[in-house]
């Protein structure tokens, strides 16, 4: 990749993004997609060396990309299910950049298991993760969003927020990532109605089926499917599209191929380089 790939005078110049899962897929893309328009980028994950995990990815090989095409990147491990790891995440994001500009809540852990089956330790680590971390790491961020009548919050979502008919096919054991989903929607929804006033923009943006290590290895696509897979570089392409509107276009549930087709864009021909690490 060219070193002048990241513009640092471009339309997030000076922002601060923090960005959590971000150590491979989805949240490396976004990454990727804001430090190309000048964001200093904080990418965040529990994956900060390659023994971390058994994806490949980490939140340094993100930073360290940003910085060879000329961008400004400062990783910071995070387990999103510890508070104390949430309030160093910004704690260090601050003290290195400043207030945060930009929250995109994209982690997830997930679970494939009948609710019958379900164990609580897992289920109240993916309510932890998906929903409470998000919220939390919003009431730290968002006083600083008040203050200066500026602020972009995005939630990454899921198809599986959806309500299932009763009788389709299918049923995987995804009841509780779905119902994770919709209290992430929800929960924007009423905090960009409480926030509208301050200028704080808050929207969900949800993928389409995306060939993401985690996607692959829970056998998500098949051969009934495949035809749908997303690249991910939609996904960030939308995520940025909101980071640069105004406060009109917040409180939105948006699925990314649609909302790109609605403003009529197409992602970035850069970004279509982008190597997804899946």
């Amino acid at each position: 990749m060219a070193n002048d790939t990241c513009n640092m005078n471009g339309t997030l110049a000076g922002k601060v993004a923090v960005v959590t899962g971000a150590s491979r897929g989805i949240g490396e893309a976004i990454c990727y997609r804001l430090a190309m328009e000048g964001a200093r980028v904080v990418p965040s994950a529990r994956t900060a060396q390659p023994s971390d995990h058994i994806f490949d990815g980490t939140i340094n090989e993100t930073a360290d990309r940003i910085l060879e095409c000329g961008g400004d990147a400062f990783a910071v491990q995070c387990n999103l299910a510890s508070s104390e790891d949430r309030e160093n995440l910004i704690r260090e994001t601050q003290e290195h950049y400043g207030p945060v500009d930009i929250l995109v809540s994209n982690a997830a852990i997930t679970y494939f298991i009948p609710v019958l089956e379900f164990p609580g330790k897992r289920y109240d680590l993916m309510f932890e993760v998906q929903v409470k971390a998000p919220f939390h790491l919003v009431q730290m961020v968002l006083p600083s969003m008040i203050e200066r009548s500026s602020g972009h919050i995005v939630n990454i979502s899921s198809g599986a927020a959806f309500h299932p008919e009763a009788d389709a096919p299918g049923g995987h054991g995804g009841t509780i990532y779905g119902m994770c989903k919709a209290a992430l929607e929800r929960f924007t929804t009423g905090l960009a109605q409480e926030q509208y006033n301050n200028n704080v923009s808050i929207n969900v943006i949800s993928p389409g089926l995306v060939a993401t290590p985690g996607v692959v290895h829970h056998h998500l696509i098949n051969e009934s499917n495949k035809a749908r897979v997303q690249a991910v570089e939609y996904i960030a392409e939308s995520v940025y599209q909101l980071t640069i509107s105004d406060i009109s276009m917040s409180g939105r549930i948006d699925h990314a191929a649609a909302f790109l087709e609605e403003l009529k864009i197409e992602p970035s021909e850069t970004l279509k380089d982008f190597p997804q690490t899946a």
